[in-house]
């Protein structure tokens, strides 16, 4: 089994959960995101990685969440910046898309790579 590799632009602690400081992340999505950071050309502030199913939030849920699997997060990135993250990750095949432009703070761009189910059709886009 080889090593987790986090790429060149993040690194586990941006990821792991804030419940149980555990980090379940997908290999695949990490590569993907890396090519996401790479053609955006920013940084990118992750604001929620891996949660546990632990967590309060998936805990509360029927079945745990897209952030439970390894394959999502949530990046703060507001207004236009928004726009052009959200047209990039959808080229580089990301298939599900949380958008949340609401207020002046907490504005954030959820992206997965949960595949396409009866339970969770993909690819989506939502509003929060």
């Amino acid at each position: 089994m080889r090593e987790f590799d986090w790429g060149k632009y993040f690194t586990r602690s941006e990821f792991e959960c804030s419940h149980t400081h555990t980090c379940e992340m997908d290999q695949e999505f990490i590569d993907r995101l890396n090519k996401l950071r790479e053609e955006y050309g920013k940084p990118l502030t992750i604001n929620s990685g891996y949660r546990s199913p632990k967590h309060p939030i998936e805990a509360a849920k029927k079945t745990p969440g897209a952030h439970a699997s390894g394959k999502a997060c949530d990046i703060s990135v507001s207004r236009q910046e928004a726009l052009k993250l959200l047209e990039l990750a959808m080229r580089l095949k990301f298939t599900g898309f949380g958008i949340n432009q609401k207020g002046s703070s907490g504005r954030f761009l959820h992206l997965d790579t949960l595949e396409n189910s009866s339970a969770r059709p993909r690819p989506t886009i939502w509003s929060y």
